[in-house]
């Protein structure tokens, strides 16, 4: 009696033991025999395989048994157990189905493209099962999936700029690579702002660029470029960013300025202004609140001369009733007219 599975499924890589036949008790067994389609491998005790992954295991009235290490697609396939009896010969067979997780073994690499060029990504995989393959952009987020090997993406932006990933997966394992797109673009200079600084204040202008790869900046006062440490100003370059830097206001830094940002794609610019803040000062207040109070005073004046020069003459003069009230306002406004002027008199 001989009892075996009809098919076995390894993993590649694995231990195998091959399948094990089992003689009913009383049998008399001449031969055995572990064959491999037309090869033998065992021949009871005696190995005649050449392949040093083959052992046997066990060999009894009851069980004949060999091992397989590290098994690979080449191990797959069909494996016969003959058992000689006094009887008759017997056979049984076996079929063996390797299973290997999935490899990527082609994949494109790292691209360097222009924007709106067409790109094609490819992922290659082997595996048995056959590997399914997705396409997913990981960074940045964007909703950009393919379920094959190819991945078109006509017409790149750089918003498609970033890490693609591509996973190979079947029932055995998964297998994960990726590919770096970069996107080159030209300069895009943000709008510039117009900065108001005093005179011997620090001032800085700010120029800012959205460009792949990095852009090299130039500043220019009217059609004159200026140069880092000259006339006073500094320029500062990091990244994305550019700063002129005036140490120390003078009248002769105001004016208009040009930020240019150059790649290899092309150019862009922005215009500043660079105009004066004047700061109000202690004497400048002093001197608009006497011009103030001088005017007031000469108004003042003004109409008390008008309303007095108006008033009745002589005593056959006739006062109507507003007469007192005539006199009320003029000493109303001499004593106006001398609180205004005590803090000038006070002066000298």
């Amino acid at each position: 009696m001989m009892t075996l599975h009809s098919t076995w499924f390894e993993k590649q890589g694995s231990g195998l033991t091959a399948p094990h036949s089992r003689c009913a008790q009383g049998d008399i067994v001449t031969h055995t025999a572990w064959l491999n389609r037309s090869s033998i491998l065992y021949a009871g005790e005696d190995k005649w395989s050449v392949d040093p992954r083959v052992s046997l295991v066990t060999l009894n009235q009851e069980e004949f048994t060999i091992k397989i290490e590290d098994v690979d697609m080449t191990d797959e396939g069909p494996y016969i157990c003959a058992v000689q009896t006094s009887s008759r010969p017997r056979t049984t067979s076996v079929h063996i189905l390797v299973q290997v997780p999935p490899t990527i073994i082609n994949l494109s690499k790292d691209l360097v493209v222009n924007e709106g060029s067409n790109v094609t990504l490819m992922c290659q995989a082997s595996g048995k099962p056959e590997p399914s393959l997705t396409w997913k952009l990981l960074s940045p987020s964007v909703d950009l999936v393919s379920e094959d090997e190819y991945l078109d993406i006509p017409s790149i932006s750089r918003q498609r700029a970033g890490t693609y990933e591509c996973t190979a997966i079947n029932d055995i394992a998964t297998d994960v690579q990726t590919v770096e797109i970069t996107v080159n673009y030209a300069p895009s200079v943000s709008e510039g702002r117009d900065v108001g600084v005093t005179l011997g204040q620090r001032g800085v202008l700010e120029c800012e660029v959205d460009a792949v790869p990095k852009a090299d900046f130039e500043w220019y006062r009217d059609d004159r470029r200026i140069f880092n440490g000259l006339d006073g100003m500094e320029i500062e370059d990091a990244g994305q960013l550019s700063k002129l830097t005036f140490l120390n206001i003078s009248e002769a830094d105001y004016g208009n300025y040009t930020c240019i940002a150059i790649n290899k794609l092309g150019s862009s610019n922005a215009s500043f202004v660079l105009y004066e803040v004047i700061e109000p000062t202690s004497s400048t207040l002093v001197q608009e609140g006497s011009t103030n109070v001088l005017l007031l005073s000469s108004s003042v004046l003004e109409k008390t001369s008008s309303e007095t020069f108006a008033l009745p003459a002589g005593p056959g003069a006739v006062q109507d009733g507003n007469s007192g009230s005539m006199g009320t306002h003029v000493h109303t406004y001499t004593c106006l007219l001398l609180v205004i002027l005590l803090p000038f008199l006070l002066k000298f």
